[in-house]
């Protein structure tokens, strides 16, 4: 018998039934007691999250929604382990919940009561503070802010510069100056003063419903880049408020971009400073006007060096924007709580 060992014997050598069961208990226990060791060897090197992070959209931010069935994150964007929803049933399950500032309610009614223990609550805009209103109602309500802003928890700009290897230069054939769209046009704005000061020393092309001449989506790139400059003017002037007027309109489409926005600085942290044209880099609009207008081809072709290492990223669908927590996920702080969203926005 390989336990006998195990076992007392008594004189004429063989073990008693009480010592037999006695004995098997004592075996057992050491054989649960081994598994069970092992179990916990095992259990420490397994990752400490093993199902997919799950992110409900509490409103999703545009007025079309997508279909977010599925894995999208990863058969769209290569993000693994990113599940999107917009059931607010699934609000207990959620590790992530997403509040865009354009669906906000005034009240807090249309918010969840209660906030699962462990959840995360995001507020999102890809508005500037000068277009973002009552944020005074929202403090101490949000973990993390998803903005254009660098600063934020999830960064997501309007776009980017990403590395090409192509190292071709392609622009577009140009047959007139300077153009703008604009849709939205108050005399308040910066960019209308500097608009009507500039038009007295130049010719702008201009589109958009503010001007009657609104462009179809696919309509858009092929009149500007015919375009040698583009006003890429910005609504408002904030830090890193920097949007499609330039990365769109201007970049992707073949053309110079002219920006009114942040200071040169600013732009340069997005994009190489011999790619653009600063409003402020000239002591007048008179000036700025004559430096386009007898600007020399050999010049000009100097603006798109950047073509030949770089190529322009939009980012133009939520899902992606929204896929983007997951992989921000492991990195961000826990357990914090945004006293005064006013006043870091507006900062």
């Amino acid at each position: 018998m390989p336990q006998a060992w195990l076992l007392p014997r008594l004189p004429w050598g063989r073990p008693s039934v009480k010592m037999v069961v006695t004995a098997g208990a004592f075996v057992a226990i050491l054989w649960n007691l081994r598994c069970f060791l092992n179990t916990s060897k095992v259990s420490r090197e397994v990752p400490k999250r093993t199902e997919a992070l799950v992110v409900l959209v509490w409103e999703w931010p545009s007025k079309q929604v997508p279909n977010v069935s599925g894995d999208v994150c990863h058969e769209l964007y290569s993000i693994a382990g990113c599940w999107l929803t917009t059931d607010r049933r699934l609000l207990g399950r959620a590790d992530v919940v997403v509040f865009p500032h354009t669906t906000l309610q005034p009240g807090r009614d249309r918010l969840p009561k209660e906030r699962p223990p462990g959840q995360n609550w995001v507020w999102v805009s890809l508005e500037s503070p000068s277009n973002t209103k009552a944020l005074a109602r929202w403090n101490q309500t949000f973990n993390w802010v998803m903005t254009y802003r660098r600063d934020s928890d999830i960064f997501i700009p309007y776009g980017k510069l990403v590395p090409n290897r192509s190292a071709t230069v392609n622009i577009p054939v140009k047959t007139n100056l300077v153009s703008w769209v604009i849709s939205n046009y108050h005399r308040t704005q910066k960019r209308a003063e500097v608009y009507k000061n500039l038009s007295r020393y130049l010719h702008v092309n201009i589109y958009g419903k503010a001007n009657k001449k609104p462009l179809c989506k696919d309509c858009l790139l092929p009149t500007t880049s015919k375009s040698k400059f583009y006003l890429a003017f910005e609504n408002s002037i904030h830090q890193d408020y920097i949007t499609e007027k330039l990365w769109r309109n201007s970049l992707m489409a073949g053309t110079v971009p002219v920006v009114l926005g942040p200071p040169r600085a600013n732009y340069e942290q997005f994009v190489p400073a011999d790619s653009f044209i600063h409003v402020d880099d000239f002591g007048s609009l008179a000036e700025l006007a004559t430096f386009l207008k007898t600007m020399n081809s050999s010049r000009y072709q100097e603006f798109f060096a950047w073509q030949k290492r770089y190529s322009v990223k939009l980012y133009a669908d939520w899902r992606e924007r929204i896929c983007t927590i997951c992989t921000a996920y492991p990195r961000l702080p826990r357990g914090r709580v945004y006293p005064d969203l006013e006043s870091w926005f507006n900062t």
